[in-house]
């Protein structure tokens, strides 16, 4: 797939107790991206944040929690994020979505990587 030029950047903030259909949301927002045929996907977890209900997530020792932020980024081009934005809007019932103009400079699978 050719990607350069103007696109946009889809960024899902969840809580990593977060479910959909029984296995972690980010988990299934990833794989509903790739079935999509998305650019790709990445799952950021977090040390430390909070939410819309203002409770402190943290992964200090002393108190292991078991609900740390996560982040999920995904880009590609503008039509493609916005036919995707219906499928998050379905599968987030708590966190939040945010949309962003990005500039791809460059996406490539390099030597040894997936044809096409």
């Amino acid at each position: 797939m050719k990607l350069e030029g103007e696109g946009r950047l889809v960024r899902i903030f969840v809580g990593e107790a977060d479910r959909w259909h029984g296995k972690p949301l980010y988990e299934a927002i990833v794989a509903r991206a790739r079935e999509e045929g998305l650019a790709g996907a990445t799952v950021l977890r977090g040390l430390m944040g909070f939410g819309a209900k203002s409770r402190i997530h943290t992964a200090k020792v002393l108190r292991l929690s078991e609900d740390l932020p996560i982040v999920i980024e995904i880009a590609d081009r503008t039509d493609r994020i916005e036919a995707f934005l219906p499928k998050l809007d379905e599968m987030v019932a708590d966190g939040m979505v945010t949309l962003e103009k990005v500039q791809v400079v460059a996406y490539r699978a390099g030597k040894g990587g997936p044809p096409g």
